[in-house]
């Protein structure tokens, strides 16, 4: 009799572990859909310039915090003709003088048909080492579509007053994961 409770108790557990998997997959789908309908509201022709990119990575919320040692983390999608491939982390780590937390969004678009073949091959890719990310920057009255980055892999990093500086992706290293 115990021994059918038990058994019970397993299946139940092992048949609802999906569910709980299927809820942060579709958490993490549906902050990074309102994360790309934000770019596309605050920067002009950031549709577009989606639309025409290869691929895209898509990371709603980043957290950044340290004192003295600091990190960030975050999770997201990539997505190739609006489809989500695979999910994805991204983590960094710094030592020096820093104290605080900060949160913010990125968008990694890939430009070039290897750079997204490169990234999505390789088991942990490294900006700086397996390729680098050009930090977007330019005059926010232009249409962002109509621009031509120079690098294959361009990155926006936007919080809620806009674009944001100051910020390396250098050492930041993608991971594939399962939410």
């Amino acid at each position: 009799m115990k021994l059918s409770k038990l058994l019970a108790m397993v299946l139940v557990f092992a048949f609802s572990a999906p569910l709980f998997a299927d809820t942060a997959a579709q958490k993490l789908e549906q902050s990074s859909n309102d994360a790309v309908e934000k770019f596309i509201k605050q920067f002009k022709g950031a549709e577009q310039f989606i639309n025409n990119s290869k691929g895209y990575l898509v990371f709603p919320k980043i957290t950044k915090a340290g004192l003295i040692v600091g990190g960030s983390y975050g999770e997201g999608v990539l997505r190739v003709n609006g489809q989500t491939q695979h999910y994805y982390s991204v983590t960094s780590a710094s030592l020096g003088f820093q104290w605080g937390a900060q949160q913010h969004a990125m968008i990694i678009a890939f430009l070039s048909d290897t750079s997204l073949r490169n990234f999505i091959a390789s088991n942990g890719w490294e900006a700086g080492v397996d390729g680098t990310i050009a930090i977007a920057d330019w005059g926010r009255s232009k249409d962002l579509s109509s621009i031509s980055f120079e690098k294959p892999i361009v990155a926006f990093i936007y919080g809620e007053k806009g674009l944001m500086g100051g910020i390396s992706l250098e050492g930041n290293k993608f991971q594939r994961i399962v939410p």
